[in-house]
């Protein structure tokens, strides 16, 4: 990978995921969680220009030696207006990763986000420091 990371902010507007480009993908051999968080990485809520990983949405990320991912997440609040669509696009977007056998998304509230869950990156982003 570059030294230099990919830029936090795309154009989510739609609430896709983003491309990686090609020469920031991890390689194929690389550990399945690793993986998996990369394609993570790729899913933005788009109301927060910071991919819902840096974002600390992410609460559990477990991949077995079969290939089975089982993802613990949350979102900003309740009320956000990607809750049915959010949990998933992640389970489609982690299923695409190769040698993922199987994904369950649980949406949970408990303990709920907030802002101390983001990483510095993200901190960044959103001039929150």
């Amino acid at each position: 990978m570059s030294q230099n990371p990919r830029p936090i902010a795309p154009d989510v507007s739609m609430g896709s995921p983003v491309d990686i480009p090609a020469d920031e993908k991890l390689p194929a051999d690389a550990p399945l969680h690793d993986r998996v968080v990369e394609a993570l990485r790729t899913v933005y809520d788009p109301e927060i220009p910071v991919n819902i990983y840096e974002l600390g949405l992410i609460y559990r990320c477990d991949v077995d030696a079969d290939g089975d991912v089982e993802i613990d997440m949350t979102l900003t609040a309740p009320a956000c207006p990607v809750a049915g669509e959010m949990p998933g696009q992640v389970q489609q977007v982690v299923a695409a990763v190769d040698g993922v056998a199987s994904v369950h998304v649980e949406l949970i509230w408990e303990p709920a986000w907030d802002p101390s869950r983001m990483s510095d990156d993200a901190r960044i982003a959103l001039n929150m420091f």
